[in-house]
Protein backbone atom coordinates (compact mmCIF):
# COMPACT_ATOMS: atom_id res chain seq x y z
CA UNK A 1 0.00 0.00 0.00
CA UNK A 2 2.78 2.36 0.95
CA UNK A 3 4.59 1.90 -2.38
CA UNK A 4 1.31 2.33 -4.21
CA UNK A 5 0.85 5.74 -2.64
CA UNK A 6 4.33 7.05 -3.47
CA UNK A 7 3.60 8.12 -7.04
CA UNK A 8 0.23 9.85 -6.37
CA UNK A 9 1.70 11.68 -3.38
CA UNK A 10 4.69 12.77 -5.46
CA UNK A 11 2.38 14.09 -8.16
CA UNK A 12 0.36 16.09 -5.64
CA UNK A 13 3.48 17.55 -4.00
CA UNK A 14 4.92 18.47 -7.40
CA UNK A 15 1.65 20.18 -8.30
CA UNK A 16 1.71 22.21 -5.10
CA UNK A 17 5.32 23.31 -5.70
CA UNK A 18 4.55 24.27 -9.31
CA UNK A 19 1.44 26.22 -8.28
CA UNK A 20 3.42 28.06 -5.60
CA UNK A 21 6.13 28.97 -8.11
CA UNK A 22 3.55 30.35 -10.56
CA UNK A 23 1.86 32.36 -7.80
CA UNK A 24 5.13 33.89 -6.62
CA UNK A 25 6.12 34.81 -10.17
CA UNK A 26 2.81 36.62 -10.62
CA UNK A 27 2.92 38.26 -7.20
CA UNK A 28 6.32 39.81 -7.94
CA UNK A 29 6.13 41.64 -11.29
CA UNK A 30 9.35 41.89 -13.22
CA UNK A 31 11.24 45.16 -12.98
CA UNK A 32 10.43 47.44 -15.93
CA UNK A 33 13.00 47.48 -18.68
CA UNK A 34 13.85 50.97 -19.96
CA UNK A 35 14.91 51.16 -23.58
CA UNK A 36 17.37 53.78 -24.72
CA UNK A 37 20.55 55.25 -23.30
CA UNK A 38 20.79 58.49 -21.25
CA UNK A 39 24.34 58.99 -22.50
CA UNK A 40 22.79 59.85 -25.88
CA UNK A 41 21.75 63.25 -24.52
CA UNK A 42 22.66 65.97 -26.99
CA UNK A 43 25.55 68.10 -25.70
CA UNK A 44 24.58 71.51 -24.37
CA UNK A 45 25.47 74.30 -26.80
CA UNK A 46 25.02 78.02 -27.28
CA UNK A 47 21.84 77.33 -29.25
CA UNK A 48 20.12 75.91 -26.14
CA UNK A 49 17.77 77.86 -23.88
CA UNK A 50 19.89 78.26 -20.75
CA UNK A 51 18.92 79.89 -17.47
CA UNK A 52 22.00 80.58 -15.40
CA UNK A 53 25.69 80.42 -16.17
CA UNK A 54 26.28 78.83 -19.62
CA UNK A 55 29.63 77.58 -18.30
CA UNK A 56 28.18 76.08 -15.10
CA UNK A 57 29.76 72.91 -13.69
CA UNK A 58 26.34 71.26 -13.35
CA UNK A 59 23.74 71.41 -16.11
CA UNK A 60 20.16 70.28 -15.49
CA UNK A 61 18.72 69.45 -18.92
CA UNK A 62 14.93 69.26 -18.78
CA UNK A 63 12.60 67.87 -21.48
CA UNK A 64 9.08 69.19 -20.89
CA UNK A 65 5.56 69.77 -22.24
CA UNK A 66 3.70 73.05 -21.57
CA UNK A 67 0.39 71.20 -21.18
CA UNK A 68 1.77 68.91 -18.46
CA UNK A 69 0.63 69.70 -14.91
CA UNK A 70 3.67 67.97 -13.41
CA UNK A 71 5.96 70.05 -15.62
CA UNK A 72 4.33 73.17 -14.20
CA UNK A 73 5.22 72.15 -10.65
CA UNK A 74 8.73 71.06 -11.63
CA UNK A 75 9.22 74.39 -13.42
CA UNK A 76 8.79 76.11 -10.04
CA UNK A 77 11.20 73.64 -8.42
CA UNK A 78 13.86 74.32 -11.02
CA UNK A 79 13.50 78.07 -10.53
CA UNK A 80 14.14 77.49 -6.82
CA UNK A 81 17.23 75.41 -7.60
CA UNK A 82 18.66 78.12 -9.86
CA UNK A 83 17.92 80.80 -7.25
CA UNK A 84 19.75 78.85 -4.54
CA UNK A 85 22.16 76.26 -5.94
CA UNK A 86 22.79 78.30 -9.08
CA UNK A 87 23.40 81.61 -7.29
CA UNK A 88 27.19 81.19 -7.45
CA UNK A 89 27.18 80.17 -11.12
CA UNK A 90 27.80 76.46 -10.59
CA UNK A 91 24.36 75.22 -11.67
CA UNK A 92 22.36 76.08 -14.80
CA UNK A 93 19.08 74.91 -16.33
CA UNK A 94 18.60 73.92 -19.96
CA UNK A 95 15.07 73.69 -21.37
CA UNK A 96 14.25 71.33 -24.21
CA UNK A 97 10.89 70.35 -25.71
CA UNK A 98 9.13 67.01 -25.36
CA UNK A 99 5.55 67.71 -26.51
CA UNK A 100 3.34 64.69 -25.87
CA UNK A 101 1.07 65.42 -28.81
CA UNK A 102 -0.59 62.01 -28.45
CA UNK A 103 -2.33 63.17 -25.25
CA UNK A 104 -1.86 66.97 -25.43
CA UNK A 105 -3.08 68.17 -28.85
CA UNK A 106 -1.97 71.78 -28.24
CA UNK A 107 1.50 70.96 -26.89
CA UNK A 108 3.30 71.36 -30.20
CA UNK A 109 1.60 74.71 -30.91
CA UNK A 110 2.62 76.02 -27.49
CA UNK A 111 6.19 74.84 -27.98
CA UNK A 112 6.30 76.65 -31.32
CA UNK A 113 4.98 79.81 -29.66
CA UNK A 114 7.75 79.64 -27.05
CA UNK A 115 10.34 79.25 -29.81
CA UNK A 116 8.89 82.28 -31.62
CA UNK A 117 9.18 84.27 -28.39
CA UNK A 118 12.86 83.34 -28.27
CA UNK A 119 13.28 84.06 -31.97
CA UNK A 120 11.99 87.65 -31.73
CA UNK A 121 12.78 88.49 -28.09
CA UNK A 122 15.86 86.48 -27.16
CA UNK A 123 16.66 84.17 -24.24
CA UNK A 124 15.04 86.34 -21.55
CA UNK A 125 11.81 86.53 -23.54
CA UNK A 126 11.77 82.75 -23.88
CA UNK A 127 11.95 82.19 -20.13
CA UNK A 128 9.30 84.84 -19.37
CA UNK A 129 7.02 83.37 -22.02
CA UNK A 130 7.38 79.80 -20.72
CA UNK A 131 6.63 80.91 -17.17
CA UNK A 132 3.51 82.67 -18.44
CA UNK A 133 2.40 79.51 -20.29
CA UNK A 134 2.67 77.47 -17.12
CA UNK A 135 0.99 80.15 -14.99
CA UNK A 136 -2.04 80.16 -17.31
CA UNK A 137 -2.20 76.41 -17.90
CA UNK A 138 -4.09 75.09 -19.78
CA UNK A 139 -3.49 77.55 -22.61
CA UNK A 140 -5.41 77.46 -25.89
CA UNK A 141 -3.34 78.40 -28.97
CA UNK A 142 -5.73 81.31 -29.54
CA UNK A 143 -4.44 82.92 -26.33
CA UNK A 144 -0.74 82.99 -27.19
CA UNK A 145 -0.97 86.52 -28.61
CA UNK A 146 -2.16 87.75 -25.23
CA UNK A 147 0.71 85.97 -23.49
CA UNK A 148 3.17 87.56 -25.90
CA UNK A 149 1.76 90.97 -25.01
CA UNK A 150 1.98 90.52 -21.23
CA UNK A 151 5.55 89.24 -21.51
CA UNK A 152 6.59 92.21 -23.70
CA UNK A 153 7.38 90.11 -26.75
CA UNK A 154 7.01 92.31 -29.88
CA UNK A 155 3.48 91.49 -31.01
CA UNK A 156 3.84 92.02 -34.77
CA UNK A 157 7.07 90.10 -35.24
CA UNK A 158 5.81 87.35 -32.92
CA UNK A 159 2.60 86.96 -34.93
CA UNK A 160 4.59 86.86 -38.18
CA UNK A 161 6.92 84.20 -36.80
CA UNK A 162 4.05 82.04 -35.61
CA UNK A 163 1.98 82.35 -38.78
CA UNK A 164 4.78 82.14 -41.35
CA UNK A 165 5.57 78.62 -42.47
CA UNK A 166 9.05 79.59 -43.69
CA UNK A 167 9.90 81.14 -40.33
CA UNK A 168 8.34 78.54 -38.07
CA UNK A 169 9.50 75.46 -40.00
CA UNK A 170 13.07 75.52 -38.55
CA UNK A 171 11.61 76.05 -35.08
CA UNK A 172 9.38 72.99 -35.47
CA UNK A 173 12.42 71.00 -36.60
CA UNK A 174 14.21 72.05 -33.43
CA UNK A 175 11.26 70.96 -31.28
CA UNK A 176 11.07 67.58 -33.00
CA UNK A 177 14.84 67.13 -32.63
CA UNK A 178 14.46 67.66 -28.87
CA UNK A 179 11.62 65.13 -28.75
CA UNK A 180 13.58 62.53 -30.73
CA UNK A 181 16.56 62.96 -28.42
CA UNK A 182 14.35 62.38 -25.37
CA UNK A 183 12.86 59.25 -26.92
CA UNK A 184 16.30 57.93 -27.88
CA UNK A 185 17.38 58.22 -24.24
CA UNK A 186 14.39 56.19 -23.09
CA UNK A 187 12.09 58.96 -21.87
CA UNK A 188 8.47 57.83 -21.69
CA UNK A 189 6.91 60.86 -20.01
CA UNK A 190 7.49 64.40 -18.81
CA UNK A 191 9.21 66.02 -17.11
CA UNK A 192 12.32 64.03 -17.96
CA UNK A 193 15.63 65.55 -16.94
CA UNK A 194 19.31 64.77 -16.68
CA UNK A 195 21.99 66.22 -14.45
CA UNK A 196 25.16 66.61 -16.49
CA UNK A 197 28.66 67.01 -15.11
CA UNK A 198 31.62 66.85 -17.45
CA UNK A 199 33.46 63.55 -17.16
CA UNK A 200 30.59 61.77 -15.36
CA UNK A 201 27.64 59.67 -16.49
CA UNK A 202 24.31 61.54 -16.69
CA UNK A 203 22.05 61.31 -13.64
CA UNK A 204 18.46 60.67 -14.73
CA UNK A 205 15.67 62.61 -13.00
CA UNK A 206 12.55 60.89 -14.28
CA UNK A 207 9.55 62.84 -13.04
CA UNK A 208 8.74 65.94 -11.01
CA UNK A 209 11.14 65.62 -8.08
CA UNK A 210 10.63 67.76 -4.99
CA UNK A 211 13.03 70.62 -4.27
CA UNK A 212 14.74 68.71 -1.45
CA UNK A 213 15.22 65.54 -3.51
CA UNK A 214 16.57 67.47 -6.51
CA UNK A 215 18.84 69.57 -4.28
CA UNK A 216 20.33 66.37 -2.87
CA UNK A 217 21.20 65.13 -6.37
CA UNK A 218 22.62 68.51 -7.35
CA UNK A 219 24.74 68.69 -4.18
CA UNK A 220 26.08 65.21 -4.89
CA UNK A 221 26.97 66.28 -8.43
CA UNK A 222 28.77 69.39 -7.16
CA UNK A 223 30.87 67.24 -4.84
Amino acid sequence: MKSALVIPVAIVVSGIILAAAVYLSLAKPAAPVRAGDPSLVRPVSASDHILGNPAAKVMIVEYADFDCEYCKGFNETLHQIIATEGANGEVAWVFRHFPLSEIHPDALALAKAAECAAEVGGNDAFWKFTDALYARQPVAPAAIGTIAAVTNVPADTFATCYASESTSAPLLERIQADRKNALAMGATGVPYSLILVRGKLPVVVDGAYSYDDLKTLVDQSLQ
